[in-house]
């Protein structure tokens, strides 16, 4: 029996659904990221002390810098599965772009917007 070359079409349409679900969990991670870090909005400190004050407003810098970055990989993780999507539309999908061997089924559904296959991803390092 030959070795398999790509997945059957409900494998594909499986791998879709969730895609889909991850990708609308992520855009609400996303969403609240991004009103965490542009939320301008105080928390009524203008009566204290300057030096407290100063360093609220350092440690609300560092942390709307955290939360951009976050922000940013999270942008890429969404764009990785709308890729993902494509290459189902295409019926690519879970095959290594490295090996071009189909990559295993678990690992796909643990990365799905994988491209590699763990062979693949070893001969890297």
């Amino acid at each position: 029996m030959s070795e398999k070359i790509k997945y059957s079409d409900a494998e594909l349409q499986e791998f879709k659904t969730l895609i889909e679900d991850k990708i609308e969990s992520a855009r609400l991670d996303l969403d609240l990221l991004r009103s965490s870090y542009m939320n301008d909005g105080n928390n009524g400190t203008e009566d204290t002390a300057p030096t407290f004050k100063a360093f609220e407003e350092g440690s609300e810098t560092m942390s709307k810098e955290a939360n951009t970055q976050l922000a940013i990989r999270q942008e890429k993780f969404i764009r990785d599965l709308k890729n993902a999507l494509i290459r189902i539309e295409n019926k690519t999908y879970g095959v290594c772009r490295v090996t071009s061997k189909l990559i295993n089924k678990k690992r796909l559904f643990l990365v799905p917007h994988a491209t590699l296959s763990i062979e693949a991803k070893n001969m890297q390092k």
